[in-house]
């Protein structure tokens, strides 16, 4: 069984993903499994019980999953909250009472539905001649513990909830007029033009006085704080470091090469191609026709592909010339492989007899098995036989390590001579991780939480031995030690005369477009305003992203229409709405997609709220509370 997985990974990957996403993905997990209700029932759906075992093993299938779909991105920390855990929970929830109305409804689906199905999703299991390789699919499920009964009444299940999907987001649409009405407004132009106070006329006037200054030193504190940081010494323990003391001797790494032969040694490659007649229908006129071919081949083996492409009835290789690729073992019929594997390069077979037929094989590629030489692999050997002298040396020293940074607890130098360590020095160092810095193994939280204990702090003594990732061990101690302070105000005033400076004239630039602003509605003319732009929520035609915005929601039901925007550290701008419109040419493929959109949008609401009233309808009852998520949620 374990042979077969390993021979078919790639088939595997794909069955996999169908056999663990169902095809109709409502609520993240699938099945049901009734237990008795015990104490571990957590709830109760139309009278059936929700069990802890049940909300656990749904969290495994779910993480599995996320691991599968994310690969080396997967974290399970960012899994492992009260959210993710309620969340699967209300999933379960929404399941059982959707399979409580499919229960209700009486809806199932046919013998046939459910074979055709399973022959959607599994076409790689179809052989050359068209049939089902019922094998095949027995023995994949079977390695996920499954059988075809077992697998069958997943995909029924998996297609009622497709009929329940389907009726209710089908209801779910919106009117034409509706959805180009929403198009419209995302696409709408409209024609301005601006009146700009920037900040830079309004500096020169402003006066920034000492008063000002100090109020606003006093006032942000926190902008002029030195966090408090500490110059540190620490000694890291680890397989590298280990490994630089673990020799490798040319004996053993000879004395690994013999033991390990097989291990680098490639075996045989063998490529091979056919003729396949097949033997449907009368069985002596087939045999009689491919030894008239195989004769034909004999007669001219250089012709052997052009032969094939023109009477070979397999219709996966013929078109290669008979080309069946390298042969892995198990792919094909026992005959045929057992023929590949007697023939010579080059050599033509006889007639060979299989359930599809009659086949003539020939060998048109073979590399024989090959040991690599000791000179090719010395360097991996070496690198290998270093690996497990780590490991072991590594569970001598760490005990080494842990009592001597104990023991001697004034100084690292002991357990670094002892161990044949490297003192590394770090300044600067704070209480809590520099996102910066990464991995490093000061950056560490438990680290740096026992760098900066009390003891630590005050006695400057060596931390514990602390286990920052697998097989890495460090121990610090700190040097020197700057508390928090705030930095003077006379190292700050320049910096701090230039922002009051900017914030004051942002104040006068905003009081002096206000009063353009009321002139310009008072007026209703466009005096001191700039040229005409028409910009859209797509388009700014250099209008300030936060004008841009504010223009584009200002009403406009009577023109022209005024609106005043302060830009963020830049000054104030006054707007003038001219005309409002749509563009000349419009986007037909945008259109429909957002058309498509908004119906999706509309379909998923409907979905939600019928999922809400089947809740209500199977009466969902919490008989417990969860602990794990009250817990963690404290």
């Amino acid at each position: 069984m374990f042979d077969f997985v390993r021979t078919h990974q790639k088939l595997m990957q794909i069955i996999l993903a169908l056999l663990i996403v169902p095809s109709f993905v409502l609520v993240g997990v699938s099945g049901v499994k009734l237990f008795g209700e015990d104490a571990n029932t957590i709830a109760k759906v139309a009278g059936y019980p929700l069990t802890q075992q049940e909300w656990e093993n749904a969290q495994r299938r779910q993480l599995d999953q996320m691991r599968q779909q994310m690969g080396k991105n997967f974290d399970q920390k960012a899994f492992d909250t009260p959210e993710f855990k309620q969340n699967v929970l209300d999933q379960l929830i929404a399941q059982r009472a959707v399979n409580a109305e499919i229960r209700s409804a009486h809806l199932t689906t046919s013998e046939q539905k459910v074979q055709e199905a399973i022959s959607t999703q599994l076409p790689m299991l179809f052989k050359a001649d068209g049939t089902f390789d019922k094998e095949q699919y027995l023995q994949i499920l079977a390695a996920q513990g499954m059988n075809a009964g077992m697998h069958q009444e997943q995909v029924r299940h998996d297609l009622a909830l497709q009929q329940v999907a389907n009726g209710v987001e089908l209801s779910g649409f919106v009117p034409r007029t509706v959805s180009k009405a929403i198009s419209d407004f995302g696409s709408q132009e409209r024609e301005v033009q601006e009146m700009a106070l920037p900040v830079s006329q309004f500096l020169p006037n402003v006066k920034v006085t000492d008063d000002m200054v100090k109020a606003f030193y006093d006032k942000n504190a926190k902008l002029f704080e030195i966090p408090e940081s500490a110059k540190i010494e620490y000694v890291v323990l680890n397989t590298d470091a280990v490994a630089a003391q673990a020799a490798v001797s040319d004996q053993e790494v000879a004395s690994y090469y013999e033991s390990n032969k097989k291990r680098f040694t490639s075996e045989e490659a063998r490529r091979a191609s056919h003729i396949l007649i097949k033997g449907e229908g009368d069985k002596a006129a087939a045999k009689a026709k491919a030894e008239a071919v195989l004769a034909e081949v004999r007669k001219n083996p250089g012709d052997f592909a052009k032969i094939a492409k023109a009477k070979s009835d397999d219709p996966g290789s013929a078109a290669q010339g008979g080309d069946l690729d390298v042969l892995v073992k198990g792919s094909f019929v026992k005959p045929v492989e057992d023929a590949i594997l007697k023939l010579k390069q080059g050599e033509i077979s006889d007639l060979v007899e299989s359930d599809f037929g009659y086949h003539i094989i020939t060998v048109t590629e073979l590399k024989p098995a090959h040991l690599k030489p000791l000179d090719e692999v010395k360097g991996d050997i070496a690198a290998e036989i270093k690996k497990q002298k780590a490991a072991k040396l590594y569970s001598e020293m760490s005990e080494q390590f842990t009592d001597t940074v104990f023991s001697d607890f004034e100084s690292l130098k002991p357990v670094a001579d002892k161990l044949k360590l490297k003192i590394e020095t770090m300044e600067g160092v704070r209480r809590q991780p520099n996102p910066i810095l990464g991995a490093a193994p000061f950056n560490n939280a438990k680290f740096l939480a026992a760098l900066f204990s009390d003891d630590s702090l005050k006695n400057k003594r060596n931390t514990e031995a602390v286990e920052v990732a697998p097989q890495t061990l460090v121990s610090g101690r700190i040097v020197e030690f700057k508390p928090a302070a705030k930095k003077p105000l006379a190292e700050v005033e320049a910096a701090i005369k230039q922002q009051v400076a900017l914030e004051e004239a942002v104040k006068a630039a905003k009081k002096a477009g206000e009063e353009k602003l009321a002139a310009a509605r008072k007026s209703g003319d466009a005096a001191g305003f700039g040229e005409a732009k028409t910009i859209s929520r797509a388009k700014a035609d250099g209008i300030n992203p936060a004008a841009v915005a504010a223009v584009m929601k200002a009403d406009a039901a009577k023109l022209p229409a005024y609106v005043g925007v302060e830009i963020p550290g830049q000054g104030y701008g006054v707007y003038r709405i001219n005309k409002v419109g749509q563009p000349a040419e419009q986007d037909a493929a945008r259109r429909e997609q957002e058309g498509q959109r908004i119906n999706q949008i509309v379909a998923q609401q409907e979905m939600t709220g019928y999922i809400d009233a089947l809740k209500q309808k199977a009466k969902v009852k919490i008989l417990h509370p969860v602990p794990t998520i009250k817990k963690q949620a404290e």
